[in-house]
């Protein structure tokens, strides 16, 4: 499945959830990668957002909390074809179901100069 998003800036409150040991382990051993402590936010078009629902309540791969943590539920995602890493739904969240959160092991705003606005492609391995 491909879904468009366009970059935002997030709330920042992701780098330190991602700087957990715990969660850093995990997105390593089941993702393949350690996350850079961060998520690129994208906002999705409106008609993506019952395949999403969809995606994200049949979602299986979990990332198990510390006590006082959040679960999070992840799909493994390429951003415009060639950027490994992964979508992550937060059981904890304040976004809005538009937003999607991708990680990876890069800080992508800075490698791939990726600024508000931009428009991405998400292709998501389901």
């Amino acid at each position: 499945m491909e879904i468009t998003g366009i970059v935002t800036t997030g709330l920042g409150k992701a780098a330190y959830f991602l700087g957990q040991d715990f969660y850093k382990d995990q997105f390593r051993e089941k993702c393949g990668f350690t996350p850079f402590p961060g998520t690129l936010n994208l906002i999705v078009e409106e008609d993506k957002l019952e395949d999403i629902r969809l995606m994200k309540n049949s979602c299986k791969n979990l990332i198990k909390p510390d006590q006082g943590f959040g679960a999070v539920r992840y799909i493994k995602a390429h951003l415009n074809k060639d950027i490994e890493g992964a979508i992550v739904f937060p059981d904890k969240t304040t976004h809005d179901e538009n937003y999607l959160e991708f990680i990876s092991k890069d800080k992508l705003r800075d490698k791939y100069n990726f600024k508000d606005g931009d428009e991405v492609t998400l292709t998501i391995d389901i």
